[in-house]
């Protein structure tokens, strides 16, 4: 088991490095001036030299890559060209908003997706599980942003039950555990949970539709185990890849969240992104992402050793 844990760790380190490469690269592609926005109309050649030195602009591609990589290593991501702050400061304030929206998302829509899918593969071909597996659908097919306006709409606009935007009164950045700030999470996690809830709902239901059918399944029941000792079997089977499609979902929704978070003005890494986009702003965009895809790689590993931990065989391959 450890060697399994240590050879997937090895494993994450080559991806790493070429996600930050493919990061780099696409930013840098990218067209227009990173100092447009910091620079003023009538700016001078000098100062235009100086401010490029100053971030490093002014070096090829190669040695700007590897600088980055190394000052990354040791949490130096720069500083935010628009706001000359910290990114590493910036990018993880934003991440831990990020993530705690995407896990009540996740877990919200997991507890929904297995719901419907454990309904609809019990009872699969009836009217129940296309009830379940319409839900599911609508889950995926509707468009996240445009449901976040629906229920603004609805729930803050008109009724004024919850608040609209912002991560706390006032439009505060800063979370804190009480029901003031968690009711601005409500609208947003549910927003975000619809998907995640479609997808795992849909897979749920294929596999415990696949395990019913299986021999063992039949035995069990001719041996007289009870419903309860079925489920659970069922349970054991099930989980592992269920586990692994929560953790992508995850995953996901730490790198996707840009039009939620736009939308609610939550003040995570899909806004922090937003912002970086249009002001250009290369070093705050190259940390942001480079954060997002470190926390995707890592977050299979751990899903990984979750599995082979749940379901034995894995280590065995």
């Amino acid at each position: 088991m450890l060697l399994f844990i240590l050879r997937r760790f090895l494993y994450a380190i080559p991806i790493m490095f070429g996600v930050a490469l493919v990061c780099f690269s696409l930013v840098h592609l990218a067209p227009g001036d990173p100092l447009v926005s910091v620079l003023p109309p009538d700016a001078s050649a000098d100062l235009q030299k100086q401010l490029r030195t100053l971030y490093g602009f002014d070096r090829s591609l190669p040695e700007q890559f590897f600088s980055w990589i190394l000052r990354a290593v040791t949490g130096d991501l720069g500083t935010s060209i628009a706001s000359s702050r910290s990114v590493t400061e910036e990018v993880f304030r934003a991440v831990k908003n990020t993530l705690i929206l995407a896990t009540f998302a996740t877990l919200i829509g997991f507890f929904f997706g297995s719901l419907f899918g454990f309904v609809a593969g019990y009872f699969r071909d009836t009217f129940v599980d296309k009830i379940a597996s319409f839900i599911s659908v609508m889950g995926v097919s509707v468009p996240h942003y445009w449901l976040g306006m629906v229920l603004v709409i609805i729930f803050a606009a008109q009724l004024n039950w919850l608040p609209a935007t912002g991560a706390g009164p006032g439009g505060s950045a800063d979370w804190a555990w009480d029901w003031a700030h968690m009711r601005h999470l409500v609208l947003p996690a549910i927003t975000m949970s619809v998907i995640p809830m479609g997808i795992i709902s849909r897979t749920v239901r294929a596999l415990v539709a696949d395990t019913l059918a299986q021999e063992f399944i039949i035995g069990l029941r001719a041996k007289g185990l009870t419903d309860v000792g079925v489920f659970r079997h069922v349970v054991k089977n099930v989980a592992p890849t269920a586990l692994a499609v929560m953790g992508l979902q995850l995953g996901y929704l730490l790198g996707g969240s840009i039009l939620i978070e736009t939308v609610f003005s939550w003040p995570g890494t899909g806004f922090l992104l937003n912002s970086a986009i249009f002001q250009r702003d290369l070093p705050l965009l190259q940390g942001t992402i480079l954060v997002l895809a470190i926390f995707f790689v890592l977050l299979n590993v751990l899903v990984d050793i979750l599995q082979s931990t749940l379901d034995p065989r894995i280590t065995r391959q």
